[in-house]
């Protein structure tokens, strides 16, 4: 145990202490920073585009009834459709040609390709214009609908034991997300690390030192540790950072509707509760795929003979993720969502997306222990490979020579 301990603690710190550790751990948070930045200059509009709408209406029904906005401005001068595109100034002008027939198709003309939110802009005007023609035609007055049109707005609430609270879905949807994609991206970039690591110490013959004072169980355990450590050292230096960020934008922002504030505040009371649940599978996630990244990098002798063995590795965790961000978040409780939170190769990532929708606690439990007994079967799998693949140097290895390596007796 002394020994693991030993290798855990030189992984930790080595790696703790490496230039790019410091540089990352602080760049991201920096990132997100300028980000928010940019996000809030670019809210301003400060840079929109004047257009200039030239309406040519030739049934005589729109003439004067648009409303100019902000960064769109309606004009009505006289002449053809023809005529008012020759006279186009400005490459933000636009023409609107309509014609007398209104089953004909109504054209916007613009020197270049016009922006969605512009083209909306004008078909909504254009549809309201012509719903209150077709009321007015039709003897129903429009002053006097409005006035009764109702607004409505409806605010979510969660009954609980505890009573009722108020939820939001967008932040319970955002945290399904982030919660799945920080854990599918940590898994690849710290077992990646892992695998690395392994790869170095065998090509550069080190390994042949290492093990003649410690196993290789307790090489591989120690390795995968030390890294999980690295990573989650530095995966709370960014969720501490980054909070403290969107905190101080959100409170800073002049608009008490800034969707980080919204986000941080919905936590509410289950913060706790999902941070908690995330630590878990965050780390027996990257324990559970680090052991198999281990063992692959122990049968190759460099990076590039990885991928033979990495993508059926990872391919459970990748239909899992695209899943989760297409389908699972919108049916957390189905057959399969339940089942894709238990087996261990998917449920990092799909219990994640499930947790912000209070999950059943015997499925929680249950899925928790089978991640936990399949970390040990993997280390174990992982390890008898691990014995034999160190010390082989030009094999080109197979799924068979894997096979072999795993009944080996010692």
């Amino acid at each position: 145990m002394n020994k693991v301990l030993l290798i855990i603690q030189r992984e930790y710190i080595t790696r703790v202490r490496k230039k790019s550790f410091i540089v990352m751990t602080l760049l991201v948070p920096a990132l997100i920073a300028a980000m928010y930045a940019v996000i809030a200059y670019v809210a301003t509009d400060q840079n929109e585009t004047m257009h200039v709408v030239n309406v040519i209406d030739n049934s005589g029904q729109y003439k004067g009834k648009f409303q100019s906005e902000k960064y769109v401005k309606y004009n009505y001068p006289d002449g053809t459709v023809d005529q008012a595109k020759v006279n186009l100034k400005d490459d933000d002008d636009l023409v609107l040609g309509i014609p007398a027939n209104a089953k004909d198709t109504v054209v916007l003309y613009a020197k270049k390709k016009t922006t969605l939110s512009l083209t909306d802009n004008v078909q909504r005007q254009m549809n309201d214009i012509a719903s209150g023609i077709s009321l007015v035609n039709a003897g129903i007055d429009t002053a006097r609908l409005h006035q009764i049109k109702s607004n409505i707005v409806i605010k979510s609430s969660e009954m609980t034991s505890s009573g009722e609270k108020s939820t939001s879905i967008g932040a319970t949807y955002a945290l399904s997300f982030a919660g799945a994609i920080l854990i599918y991206m940590s898994i690849f970039i710290y077992g990646a690390q892992v695998m690395r690591g392994v790869i170095e110490e065998k090509t550069s013959r080190i390994i042949e030192v290492i093990v003649s004072s410690v196993k290789p169980f307790q090489l591989m355990m120690g390795k995968i540790i030390g890294v999980g450590l690295v990573g989650l050292t530095q995966f709370i230096l960014w969720i501490v950072l980054s909070a403290g960020i969107s905190y101080f934008v959100g409170h800073s922002s002049s608009s008490s509707q800034s969707p980080i504030y919204i986000f941080m505040h919905n936590l509410g009371s289950n913060a706790g509760y999902e941070i908690g649940c995330f630590i878990f599978y965050w780390i027996s996630g990257f324990l559970f795929y680090s052991a198999l990244f281990a063992a692959v990098g122990s049968a190759v002798d460099s990076e590039t003979e990885t991928q033979q063995f990495m993508f059926p590795i990872t391919l459970p965790l990748l239909f899992t993720y695209l899943l989760s961000v297409s389908w699972l978040f919108q049916a957390p409780d189905s057959p399969l969502a339940v089942w894709l939170s238990m087996i261990p190769l998917s449920a990092p990532v799909a219990m994640m997306v499930r947790i912000p929708y209070n999950v059943p606690g015997w499925q929680l439990g249950i899925s928790m222990v089978l991640m936990i007994v399949g970390f040990l079967f993997t280390t174990y799998v992982a390890s008898r490979i691990y014995r034999v693949g160190i010390l082989m140097y030009g094999k080109k290895t197979s799924y068979k020579e894997l096979v072999k390596w795993f009944f080996y007796k010692e």
